[in-house]
């Protein structure tokens, strides 16, 4: 085998092991948590918003994705060279098959029957609503942050 061939055979080789590691969307409920396998020993994990995505490390090669609130948000992890060795991009989606939506005078209310109905967040639901859901939401979690 001539040597430059020799040569583009390692090199593609290389480009396909330093390659990043991307995998297929990322699908997770809200409040519901999903394991995430990593080849690579991870030792930097990145979430873009917090507020729609969490992440847990079990250990180098294991992290668990746990859905906040809806929207979408990616994840990248890194090893000790900082080189990036997986990134994903997170939907976090609603059961909707436990959603009710009730419209009273116009305005929407959304609620989560599964087994007892309780408000949920909703786009489009009426705006008062809607505002005391996030405060609610933003007291939970000043909570779990210990704030």
């Amino acid at each position: 085998m001539p040597n430059c061939l020799k040569a583009a055979v390692f090199g593609a080789a290389a480009l396909a092991l330093a390659s990043t590691a991307c995998a297929e969307q990322l699908f997770v409920e809200s409040s519901k948590t999903v394991p995430v396998r990593i080849s690579g020993a991870a030792s930097s994990i990145v979430i873009g918003n917090k507020n729609i995505a969490d992440v847990a490390v079990h250990n180098e090669n294991l992290i668990f994705v746990t859905g906040k609130s809806f929207g979408t948000t990616n994840l990248l992890v890194f090893d000790k060279a900082g080189h990036q060795i997986y990134s994903t991009d997170i939907m976090v989606t609603t059961n909707s098959s436990n959603l009710v939506t009730i419209n009273r005078a116009g305005q929407s209310f959304t609620y989560d029957c599964s087994p007892n109905c309780k408000a949920v967040l909703s786009v489009g639901d009426d705006p008062d609503h809607f505002a005391a859901l996030i405060d609610q939401q933003i007291q939970t979690q000043s909570l779990t942050d210990g704030q």
